[in-house]
C-alpha cells in the first residue's frame, strides 16, 4: 500500500515550462460537469515520465485511474464555488502539483476528521468499516462523507499542506480532503493545480527504477 502522504518539492525540473503549458490549454465554463470550483482544462497537461516517476515514490505500480480527470489541469480564481466541500477521490492514489506562481501562492490541500464517526479516513477493510459501525463501505461513505461534505461543523481541519510552486503532494484519496479556497482574479494569477488520480497497475508490472526530477519536456 503507498504511503498516505508524501511531499515532493522542486518536482519538475522546469516547472515553467509545465505552468505555460498549463495556460495555454483551454478553460470552458460552458464545459464544467463536476461539482469541484473552478474550472478544469479541456484537455490533461502531458509530463513524460510522470506515472513512472509517482510509481517509484509511491513504492507500487499505478496507471491513470479510468474516467478520471487525471493529468488536467484546475483554475480556481476568488469566490469560485463548488457544489461539495470535504469528499475522497475515485482512485487508489491521488496527486496535486501546485502550478501557481511563488508570489500568487497561499493556502494548499486541508485534511480533516469527522465528528461524529471520529473517522479522518474511509477503512478499507471490513474489520474497520465494522469497528466505525457499518455494515459496508458504500453505506459509510454515504453517512459519513456524501451527507456531511458541505456542513464544515461536522468536521475538524487537522492540517494543511501549504501551497509551494513545483510542489507535488501525493496521498491515499480516502483520506478527508478538500482544497482551500482559490484565489486571484485572471488565468495569471488564480490557483492553479494539475490533478492526478492513478489506478493500481495491472498485477505482474513493475515499479519503474528513478529518483530524480520528472521530465521538464512537456506537451499539452
Amino acid at each position: 500500500m503507498p504511503p498516505s502522504l508524501i511531499i515532493i518539492d522542486d518536482f519538475l525540473a522546469n516547472p515553467d515550462v509545465a505552468r505555460a503549458a498549463a495556460l495555454r490549454l483551454s478553460y470552458d465554463p460552458a464545459a464544467k460537469k463536476g461539482n469541484y470550483p473552478g474550472i478544469l482544462s479541456d484537455q490533461p497537461l502531458r509530463i513524460p515520465g510522470l506515472e513512472e516517476r509517482v510509481s517509484a515514490l509511491a513504492g507500487t505500480p499505478l496507471i491513470p485511474a479510468p474516467g478520471t480527470n487525471h493529468a488536467q489541469c484546475r483554475m480556481t480564481m476568488a469566490g469560485d464555488r463548488g457544489q461539495t466541500g470535504v469528499h475522497i477521490d475515485p482512485a487508489a492514489y491521488s496527486g496535486i502539483l501546485f502550478l501557481s506562481k511563488p508570489e500568487d501562492c497561499r493556502g494548499g490541500t486541508d485534511f480533516f476528521r469527522h465528528k461524529r464517526s471520529g473517522l479522518d479516513r474511509i477503512p478499507l477493510d471490513m474489520p474497520g468499516i465494522r469497528a466505525a459501525g457499518y455494515s459496508d463501505i458504500n453505506r459509510l461513505i454515504d453517512d459519513v462523507v456524501n451527507r456531511d461534505t458541505n456542513r464544515r461543523s461536522a468536521w475538524d481541519k487537522l492540517f494543511t499542506i501549504p501551497m509551494r510552486y513545483n510542489r507535488l503532494l501525493l496521498f491515499s484519496p480516502w483520506l478527508f480532503h478538500d482544497a482551500a479556497p482559490g484565489f486571484g482574479k485572471d488565468a495569471e494569477t488564480a490557483r492553479l493545480v494539475m490533478l492526478m488520480f492513478f489506478a493500481d497497475a495491472p498485477a505482474g508490472t513493475a515499479v519503474a527504477a528513478g529518483a530524480g526530477s520528472a521530465e521538464a519536456a512537456v506537451t499539452p
